[in-house]
């Protein structure tokens, strides 16, 4: 007993000034990286990462992912509409049916619930309310031509739903229901919104209501993906499923930054790729159904394109941000204010402008009669016009091709074209229509520069070197006398659109 006493006291001394110079060294900021720091939050895993301080947009204001989660559960909801006349699946896989989802997915993924087809289509899918009377923002693909939409909330609550609009160029919908005091969930400037924040989706993937997945931004502004013809697309990897689409993308102060909307997947399941409409485009267009019925849109009267590195050195800009102007179209807008063929918009109602996705967006946002200021760049000089933004058109004509013959002697670069004046014959075979003088490309040789600079039979050349090409003549003068080693830009129409091209040798 006095040998276990003897030694028990210098072990005890010992043992307390190691706790001790650890505590001392943990506070001083000694530990090598990746040792235990501060003490986290009880029962939870990520909520230090919610609330850290160099978050994106926030998340210091104390609302960790379990408060987000339950904050903007109850304003999501689940949309079942029924169509008749129709072949269709059983609730909870009948999102595969959709155009959207069979794009991505591939018919050997849907065929495996074809032995459950019943005489009604019911599709299912989500929605985000966004006022506490009962209004409802939703995917236009999964409410489009139903016969009845049924929204269950998180409550349990049934309701019938009426459909206050749709627009499928932005595949944006509204639902409205008889209620009162529901939560919603408020919106965010998804113009602030950049890749690498953290954000959680919420819906119903194949019929699994208030499922909540947590990635990032991994893009924002992803267009030409075939979704919609107005694409604006927030990218992220949240886990996104068949029924999540028309729920709400979130960001960590639980604010609306997207209405999920597609994914890209080869297996019928989350890979990683999603897309979301952003809150500012889709708050635009309920707007609008809201008040009207209808989405109405701005026309500025351009064909824009990329300013690429090769145009840049073309027209003598510095870089590549602004939109190539490639055409103007009479009596529009632009041509009333005096913009030209060859400008380039740099700045659009006070806001940079890097491509032809933003500034379409843009002016079709822009509301009528709205007096804009643009800066562009024309001729190397920086200029500032005001334009007058009208209604969108219904439908905007195309110009074809006229008579003429003969062939163009190839000239320099150029000798990768055979080209000829436009006649009937040359019109009919392209599928030209209406009214148009110039000539036309008829051979590209192959494996030529002009080929791999994107020239193509049926081509209509409009300009050589900013110099007009209304016939075989002024072609010919427009292309005598070019360097064989010097770049040539050609302004082309094809298929109704006029686009620029550099033909380097």
């Amino acid at each position: 007993m006095k040998l276990v006493r003897a030694w028990l006291l210098p072990f005890t001394l010992v043992t307390g000034g190691i706790v001790i110079g650890v505590v001392m060294a943990s506070n001083m900021g000694w530990l090598p990286s990746g040792s235990a720091g501060p003490e986290p939050i009880p029962n939870t895993i990520i909520r230090p990462v919610a609330t850290a301080p160099q978050l994106p947009m926030g998340g210091g204001d104390g609302k960790n992912f379990v408060e987000i989660a339950k904050l903007v559960k109850p304003a999501v909801v689940n949309i079942a509409a029924t169509r008749t006349g129709k072949s269709g699946d059983n609730p909870h896989s009948s999102p595969l049916d959709d155009p959207f989802f069979r794009k991505f997915f591939g018919d050997e993924f849907l065929k495996r619930d074809a032995p459950h087809r019943e005489p009604k289509e019911r599709g299912q899918g989500s929605g985000v309310i966004v006022e506490a009377n009962g209004l409802i923002i939703t995917n236009n693909h999964v409410v489009n031509k139903a016969d009845e939409i049924r929204v269950f909330l998180s409550d349990k609550r049934e309701f019938k739903g009426k459909l206050i609009g749709t627009d499928a160029k932005t595949d944006i919908a509204i639902v409205k229901i008889e209620a009162t005091g529901l939560p919603t969930i408020p919106w965010a400037d998804s113009d602030q919104l950049e890749v690498g924040e953290y954000v959680l989706a919420v819906g119903s993937p194949f019929g699994l209501t208030q499922t909540v997945t947590m990635g990032i931004v991994s893009a924002v502004g992803r267009a030409s993906m075939g979704i919609a013809e107005y694409e604006d697309f927030i990218q992220t990897d949240a886990a996104i499923n068949p029924g999540n689409s028309g729920g709400a993308l979130v960001n960590v102060r639980g604010e609306l930054v997207g209405i999920n909307t597609a994914i890209f997947s080869q297996s019928g399941g989350s890979m990683g790729i999603g897309f979301a409409v952003p809150s500012n485009l889709s708050r635009t267009v309920m707007d609008q159904l809201v008040r009207t019925g209808k989405v109405v849109r701005g026309w500025l009267g351009v064909a824009i394109q990329d300013l690429t590195p090769e145009l840049a050195t073309q027209f003598g800009i510095a870089d590549t941000k602004g939109v190539l102007v490639s055409d103007v179209m009479a009596d529009s807008p632009a041509k009333k204010a005096g913009v030209e063929r060859a400008d380039v918009i740099v700045e659009y109602d006070g806001k940079p402008m890097d491509s032809p996705t933003h500034l379409r967006n843009a002016v079709a946002q822009t509301p009528i009669g709205k007096k804009v200021s643009i800066k562009l760049i024309r001729d190397k000089k920086p200029k500032t016009i005001e334009v007058a933004i009208v209604e969108q058109p219904k439908s905007l004509g195309q110009s074809g091709a006229e008579e003429s013959r003969e062939s163009a002697v190839p000239t320099g670069v150029l000798s990768d074209l055979d080209v000829r004046e436009l006649n009937e014959e040359l019109s009919a075979r392209y599928g030209l229509k209406g009214v148009e003088r110039g000539v036309v490309v008829v051979r590209v040789k192959s494996g030529s520069t002009a080929e791999e600079m994107g020239v193509r039979e049926g081509d209509i050349i409009l300009e050589v070197n900013r110099k007009a090409v209304t016939s075989l003549k002024s072609y010919e003068q427009a292309a005598s006398g070019l360097a064989k080693d010097h770049p040539v830009l050609l302004l082309i129409k094809r298929k109704g659109q006029t686009i620029y091209l550099t033909l380097r040798p």
